[in-house]
């Protein structure tokens, strides 16, 4: 996400993500940024204030990862996936249809949206619920919080205008203490399952390469955030469709809880959270917007043990705080004078 007070930057990440781009990865200026500020209608007056939205997104987000640990108890991993961008996909038709918008129709555009679809829904939603076959999923939210330290090693290279800073090599390096800290590397990763440890920390970093793709082929697209969001998810449920339907045997049962968190994931935690996160974005600029990258793991964490019974062990907690003080100290800018 922008470090600038643009109401733009974030409409990919949130409707694609658990996380708002971080300020370190380049905002995905192909979906908002440039979409024509100068015939803009002013922002309404909110109902409720930014406060109490900025809680409630919070929230959705943090319950993400125990909605996909519940869902995958009753159906596959794909078809929690197909089901979450399925009903969020719905949601952003729904106000587009109400906004009396329309989809973009460049065929250059869809295929470009593709792209960002598989990378920011598709494949990273699907590792999420993967790894939460085998991981908690507290330590799965800490997983999805090092993207703006993937983010970072990322934008140095992919970009020429982004250089390292000692703040931002020094942040990077906090991070990935802080993740040594959540697996326990100390004691050889024992009690860790490596390889679901790796879909997620897979997941996080698919989220900054779509940043980057998105700003690379789409940043002069003129197509509103809300229309370029609802093809996106689209397009990610198409993919998935396909692919669920190829290699996931259809469910014979639809279990309530299950189902119901999959719709809560979907409707809440994509569809509802994109429209939340663009609301901020455009009343308090991203800078306050993205804060809500900090609340996330917490509330992940406690809902998974308070409600799922998951175990914390005390390098969890530790690693987490360390990982989100490298991740701020890499999007942080020193003070001028």
């Amino acid at each position: 996400m922008s470090t600038t007070d643009t109401p733009a930057s974030a409409a990919t990440a949130v409707a694609s993500t658990d996380t708002p781009a971080p300020a370190s990865t380049p905002k995905p200026t192909g979906i908002t940024a440039n979409s024509r500020p100068t015939q803009d209608a002013p922002t309404p007056r909110r109902a409720l204030a930014w406060q109490i939205r900025f809680g409630a997104l919070s929230l959705v987000w943090g319950f993400s990862f125990l909605f996909m640990k519940v869902g995958t108890e009753g159906f596959a991993p794909l078809q929690v996936t197909l089901g979450r961008v399925a009903f969020g996909a719905l949601v952003l038709l729904a106000f587009l249809a109400i906004k009396r918008e329309r989809l973009p129709r460049s065929a250059r555009t869809w295929g470009h949206l593709a792209v960002a679809a598989f990378l920011l829904n598709a494949l990273p939603f699907s590792l999420f619920a993967y790894s939460e076959l085998t991981i908690p999923s507290t330590l799965a939210s800490i997983c999805n919080a090092t993207s703006p330290l993937w983010g970072m090693v990322l934008s140095v290279v992919a970009l020429s205008e982004d250089r390292p800073t000692r703040r931002r090599v020094a942040g990077l390096g906090l991070g990935f203490l802080g993740v040594l800290t959540v697996l326990g590397a100390w004691q050889g990763f024992s009690g860790t399952d490596l390889t679901g440890t790796a879909m997620a920390l897979g997941a996080s970093l698919s989220y900054p390469i779509g940043w980057i793709y998105v700003r690379r082929t789409l940043a002069r697209d003129q197509h509103s955030h809300l229309a370029m969001s609802s093809t996106q998810l689209l397009l990610a449920t198409a993919q998935l469709a396909v692919v669920t339907a190829l290699f996931t045997p259809a469910p014979t049962s639809f279990p309530l809880v299950p189902l119901l968190a999959v719709f809560a994931l979907g409707a809440l935690g994509t569809g509802i959270a994109f429209l939340l996160q663009y609301g901020l974005v455009s009343e308090v600029g991203p800078t306050t917007a993205q804060m809500v990258t900090y609340f996330v793991p917490v509330i992940a964490t406690a809902a998974g043990v308070a409600l799922l019974n998951e175990h914390l062990a005390w390098n969890t907690p530790v690693g987490a705080l360390i990982i989100l003080a490298g991740a701020a100290l890499t999007q942080s800018k020193p003070r001028t004078s």
